[in-house]
């Protein structure tokens, strides 16, 4: 067995460094997560059907990490193992950024720009999870145990500054007078514009990470690994991988099931939900079905206060991270941000001013910051070995799975639901999600962290 050398402490800002590209990427995943169901029921998309559009983020997602994770585990090259994947899912991230918006801007029909923005949403979410997932890995690569806790830390951090970004941009645009409304079927240029801004600041924060880490060398990683020359070599099938997964692995995993179900009813249902309950949007009848007037200044008023709210969300994961290291017991932790994020989703049912709905995303931010920390602490400093980024990116499937089957199931719900002769009640699942994670906070009990 090769020694294990002691990977050494890093300097804060070399930790920074890794995971600032982390920021851009961020905004991309906030601008599509805050207007995606505002963009594809603005082309006139029915709100029983938006979760189907939602499919396609985690399908790819459950794709692509993996093999993103197979293949930089094989590779090295002058920019390193996993910056390579990061430098071209970021260049295709922003092609796509800067088509999505524009999906009703050709002159296509309904039918033909629903497809058009069915494919760019599938590119985009391709890329983004192409670019993402090596920070993950870079960190799990490059930071000993003992600084893993701070490194993911400061990649929470900036996701939700990211997110913070990318979420008030369709907001200040209309601000300043850039309109804020548009023709039928068309996307408003504040949020056009939001996913052009957004696209050049990502690729800023991707050239920056490329320029300032340099990766440790296939010799050095596999001292600090602690990985034979045989063992770099080896091939090891996925299913053969998962068999010898820790238990941390599959018992984190399970509270993932419920914690992102939660978020994907989130981000499907959440404009729906604030253009009834605090915008007092119109309606209107399409085909016998009572639809949200998606044209009206009053839909898209409350769409801008998503992306506010949404902020207001990042806010209270950076305040709550701050707090996180104060639990002695990470476990604990975990329980009491999943517990404040379920308060915080079933409240939004009775918060019926877009003021007072700050208090119900605050407390959501708190299941965020622990859901973006806290696991992936847990899982890397189980693991050991070679396939450190194979592991992340089957891992990831816990997070792809329940949104892909909220995304199934979540118009069938919402259908059953609805009385005939309303508006569906997208605000139940809100509440739903909030009971999610109230159940995620009691599976946390049986998280085993010892090998």
């Amino acid at each position: 067995m090769t020694p294990l050398k002691p990977m050494p402490d890093l300097p804060f800002f070399k930790l920074w460094n890794i995971s600032f590209g982390f920021f851009g990427i961020q905004i991309a995943y906030a601008m599509q997560s805050a207007n995606i169901s505002r963009i594809f029921a603005t082309l006139g998309a029915d709100p029983h059907n938006l979760s189907f559009f939602w499919i396609l983020p985690p399908l790819m997602g459950i794709i692509v990490q993996p093999i993103i994770g197979i293949l930089s585990d094989r590779t090295w090259t002058r920019l390193g193992r996993r910056i390579p994947y990061l430098f071209i899912g970021a260049f295709f991230a922003v092609a796509v950024m800067c088509l999505l918006p524009n999906a009703g801007s050709f002159g296509m029909g309904v039918a033909a720009a629903m497809i058009f923005g069915l494919c760019a949403l599938m590119l985009l979410d391709t890329s983004i999870n192409m670019a993402m997932q090596p920070f993950k890995m870079m960190v799990g690569d490059m930071v000993n145990a003992k600084q893993k806790g701070l490194a993911y830390s400061i990649q929470s951090f900036l996701c939700n500054a990211g997110s913070l970004v990318g979420y008030v941009f369709p907001f200040v645009f209309a601000t300043i007078g850039i309109s804020n409304i548009a023709d039928k079927g068309v996307v408003p240029d504040s949020v056009i514009y939001s996913f052009y801004i957004g696209a050049l600041i990502l690729i800023l924060c991707v050239i920056y990470t490329t320029i300032k880490v340099k990766e440790y060398p296939p010799e050095l990683y596999a001292q600090y690994h602690g990985i034979e020359k045989t063992q770099q070599a080896e091939k090891v099938g996925i299913f053969t991988l998962l068999a010898k997964a820790p238990r941390t692995f599959w018992t984190a995993g399970l509270v993932q099931f419920f914690c992102w179900m939660a978020f994907m009813f989130m981000w499907t249902y959440t404009n729906g939900s604030i253009a009834l309950s605090a915008f007092d949007a119109p309606l209107t009848t399409v085909d016998n079905v009572v639809l949200i007037d998606t044209q009206s200044a009053e839909y898209q008023a409350a769409g801008n206060w998503v992306g506010i709210l949404f902020a207001v969300q990042a806010i209270g994961s950076v305040l709550w991270s701050m707090v996180i290291p104060l639990f002695k017991n990470i476990k604990q932790a975990y329980v009491a941000s999943l517990v404040l994020g379920g308060i915080g989703f079933i409240s939004i049912y009775f918060m019926h001013d877009k003021y007072l709905l700050f208090i119900s995303y605050l407390l959501i931010g708190a299941a965020w910051a622990g859901m973006l920390a806290i696991p992936f602490t847990l899982v890397t400093n189980a693991l050991k070995g070679g396939h450190l980024g194979t592991y992340l990116g089957l891992f990831n499937g816990t997070i792809c799975v329940p949104q892909i089957v909220a995304a199934s199931l979540g118009g069938l719900v919402l259908r059953a639901l609805t009385q005939e002769g309303q508006p569906a009640p997208e605000i139940l699942m809100l509440v739903l999600a909030g009971i999610f994670l109230l159940i995620g906070a009691l599976c946390v009990k049986f998280i085993r962290t010892e090998q």
